[in-house]
């Protein structure tokens, strides 16, 4: 919805933390703050149903639960769009660096630590697909930024390949979750 406000905005050239620059910032401010919440709520999720009997990837749980932190410093930090850097843009900007790091570690170590048997049989390949996918894309993105050519065209869309395809392995492995809870306790609500 941010994107569609400022006129003179570019989702494919620029970052989506431009956009919590200006009147509508506050708008990105809470995107980063619902993203914040809903990580470590599935961070915490993770935790609590990881089977006892296999090592709960304690580090790469932590990696997201940081990557969620950093959502919650690029919310107070905004980024500089033009003009000489100042600290609260390098902040932000060594943060989002720091975070997308500690998301597609952390997501790839979750998905190669997931047991073999069990309701994560059958999540286990498509989280393991999109982590790897998910590293794959940061690489071109970190290597990209780089590049002046691919920087000014196409910066936005490489970081919106990475983060879309690091909140789809959140919403699926979220709904697995969510699917085998409510088979393990008919009486909860489900939403799925």
């Amino acid at each position: 919805m941010a994107q569609l406000l400022p006129p003179h905005y570019s989702a494919i050239s620029q970052a989506e933390s431009d956009l919590g620059v200006g009147p509508y910032g506050w708008l990105m401010d809470v995107n980063f703050i619902v993203r914040g919440i809903l990580s470590l709520a599935l961070v915490y999720g993770l935790y609590l149903v990881w089977p006892k009997t296999g090592k709960a990837p304690r580090v790469s749980l932590a990696l997201v639960g940081a990557w969620a932190i950093g959502t919650f410093i690029l919310a107070v930090s905004p980024a500089d769009v033009s003009g000489p850097a100042t600290l609260h843009g390098t902040i932000h900007l060594i943060a989002a660096g720091l975070a997308f790091l500690f998301l597609a570690v952390g997501l790839l170590g979750i998905s190669y630590a997931m047991p073999t048997e069990g309701a994560w049989t059958s999540i286990r390949p498509s989280a393991q697909a999109l982590a790897v996918l998910n590293l794959v894309a940061l690489v071109v993105f970190f290597l990209g930024s780089g590049v002046p050519r691919i920087e000014h065209n196409l910066y936005g869309l490489l970081e919106r390949v990475f983060l879309g395809l690091g909140l789809l392995w959140m919403l699926v492995v979220a709904v697995q979750l969510l699917r085998s809870e409510s088979r393990r306790n008919p009486r909860a609500t489900s939403f799925v």
